[in-house]
């Protein structure tokens, strides 16, 4: 079974357990998620109001025609569950259950322009005095052949401000009635980044463990 939902990052806490364990954790606010588009086995949702003023008018005509607020952040999401879904409907945090297992995508952090030994952990140059070449890239290509840069040489540039995802991040505690998940560990990008919450690929849900366990003792 595929579900998923919209969020927001909204920082990190942590929790000790009753053995003393530190576990860190990440609040994620996660839906409520409105239903735009519904296909089968495919959702478009939007997350968060935005402006009618900041929304294009073709734009604008849609929302008004399902009776929703303009949306900030659209997405298509997998969505193979056994509940009926329809456009303009609600999806909420409570799709997931406590130690479900979920994969998260969200932008990285973006660091501008960095070197190789930030951007590649290159060791560097010689550090004594007059050599010139501390933090240098060196050489990147021969002369006379092949004349140009190697494909694919690790130079200084843009670090950061990529899609990334992380797969089977636990979920600690779910606040229906805050919107609320506490996942353990880090996720991608800063505060208040948007994010893509999915049933984990390489982990079936609670739910769907249970019906096996069922199945096997009948």
């Amino acid at each position: 079974m595929q579900i998923g939902i919209l969020g927001k990052k909204l920082g990190m806490t942590q929790i000790f357990t009753e053995e003393g364990k530190f576990i860190p954790l990440t609040v994620v606010e996660a839906g409520p998620c409105t239903v735009l588009k519904a296909k089968e086995h495919r959702l478009t949702l939007g997350f968060g109001d935005r402006k009618e003023k900041s929304t294009p008018n073709p734009e604008l005509a849609f929302y008004k025609k399902i009776n929703s607020k303009p949306k900030a952040y659209v997405r298509d999401m997998a969505f193979d569950s056994d509940d009926k879904v329809s456009a303009g409907s609600q999806i909420t945090v409570d799709i997931f259950e406590e130690k479900d297992f979920v994969d998260i995508t969200g932008v990285s952090k973006g660091k501008g322009f960095q070197g190789g030994v930030r951007r590649w952990g290159w060791a560097g140059g010689p550090d004594s005095h007059g050599s010139m070449h501390h933090r240098r890239i060196g050489s990147v290509g021969g002369s006379s052949y092949p004349s140009r840069v190697w494909k694919g040489m690790h130079m200084p540039g843009r670090m950061g401000n990529k899609r990334r995802t992380v797969q089977n991040l636990e979920i600690i505690k779910v606040y229906k009635e805050k919107n609320l998940m506490l996942i353990k560990g880090p996720v991608p990008g800063a505060n208040n980044g948007y994010l893509e919450i999915r049933s984990a690929k390489k982990r079936p849900i609670v739910r769907e463990k249970a019906e096996k366990k069922e199945g096997k003792k009948e």
